[in-house]
């Protein structure tokens, strides 16, 4: 059982807080789908959670979640606030050297949940959307940052996103600022 904050999970220490944690960062979720690919492709059994996800997910891919979608798990509401910005400590942790340019190139990062309302989530909870306010995907935000850096017309749009996690709000006016959208 997972006890929720709006901050924290009870018991689920952050290594590094300047880059993990906080309240945009609260649930980390790793599509399971991923996985099988990595498995196929390396040829290795990565085990759960070898992204440091606190949930292993099925069928919440980074092109089906949306920015702003609204999950009840348990008793705790999550938003989807951002697709994780991957690091070169996953290719230490994994032992697979190549692993965070093919994250980058993929998309296959994971994303990260704000916390609405706090409680409880059990392993055999289910996972419910109830609400989604935009059709811009943890996927397309990805493509927009790391693979169509000039296009100011997703930049203008992801930046209206108001449950975009500031951090990547400040990314992406960078992007907008180099871009003179």
């Amino acid at each position: 059982m997972l006890e929720v904050s709006s901050e924290i999970i009870s018991g689920d220490e952050v290594a590094n807080p300047a880059f993990h944690g906080g309240p945009d960062r609260v649930l980390c979720f790793y599509p399971v789908e991923h996985y099988f690919k990595w498995k196929k492709e390396y040829g290795i059994q990565l085990l759960s959670p070898a992204f440091g996800e606190n949930l292993t997910v099925s069928g919440m891919t980074e092109d089906t979640v949306c920015i702003g979608d609204q999950f009840q798990i348990g008793s705790v509401v999550a938003e989807v606030s951002q697709g994780r910005y991957p690091c070169a400590t996953i290719n230490r942790h994994t032992g697979i050297d190549q692993l965070l340019g093919r994250i980058i190139e993929t998309g296959f990062t994971g994303y990260f949940m704000r916390i609405i309302q706090a409680g409880t989530i059990n392993a055999a909870d289910p996972i419910k959307r109830i609400k989604r306010v935009s059709s811009v995907s943890v996927a397309d935000i990805h493509h927009t940052f790391f693979h169509n850096r000039s296009d100011g017309e997703s930049i203008r749009r992801i930046l209206d996103l108001e449950p975009l996690a500031e951090d990547w709000k400040k990314k992406f006016r960078k992007l907008s600022e180099r871009a003179g959208s």
